[in-house]
């Protein structure tokens, strides 16, 4: 009963964006990571790329696109970054495909649930990344608990006014 609902509530609450936000939007979060955070190294604490993966996959509510959408976002942020290839995208596909998962379940409309949604998700995101780097890579990797507890806050509260921007570009089809 549950699945039947999940799918009514997909199918009638499809939401797209202007091709325009589709293409500028990944790009600019990109740009700002990279460029920025060359500059201000405190601004490496946002992971724009990320959110920007969270978004889509939440408000299409469709897993291969999330899956899809982490994994071009992903790639592209490690082509810019000094990091091994794939492994951005790798952790980006999976945040991508469980966002755009519960994005079908659950209410992503309230801006609460959207802090806590990307609170999950950038912590989780955070994990994937060491056990990818530390186990798979073998690469000595620190985890600093606190920090990454202030990491998931701060990319949650600027999750929310980013998300609340992106909404504005949207249009609704009946």
């Amino acid at each position: 009963m549950s699945m039947l609902s999940a799918a009514v509530r997909r199918d009638s609450e499809i939401q797209s964006h202007p091709l325009l936000v589709y293409v500028l939007a990944p790009l600019l979060a990109l740009g700002l990571q990279s460029f920025v955070a060359l500059h201000f190294h405190g601004f490496a604490i946002l992971d724009l790329p990320l959110l920007v993966t969270i978004y889509f996959a939440i408000s299409h509510r469709h897993p291969v696109a999330g899956t899809v959408t982490g994994a071009l976002i992903g790639i592209a942020q490690d082509a810019l970054t000094r990091h091994p290839l794939g492994i951005f995208g790798i952790c980006k596909s999976i945040i991508g495909y469980l966002a755009a998962s519960l994005g079908v379940r659950i209410d992503t409309e309230n801006p609460a649930t959207r802090a806590a949604l990307t609170f999950c998700f950038v912590f989780l995101h955070s994990g994937i990344y060491w056990l990818l780097v530390r186990r798979l890579l073998a690469q000595p990797f620190l985890w600093i608990w606190l920090h990454e507890l202030l990491r998931a806050v701060v990319n949650a509260v600027v999750a929310v006014v980013l998300f609340a921007l992106l909404d504005k570009t949207r249009r609704k089809e009946y």
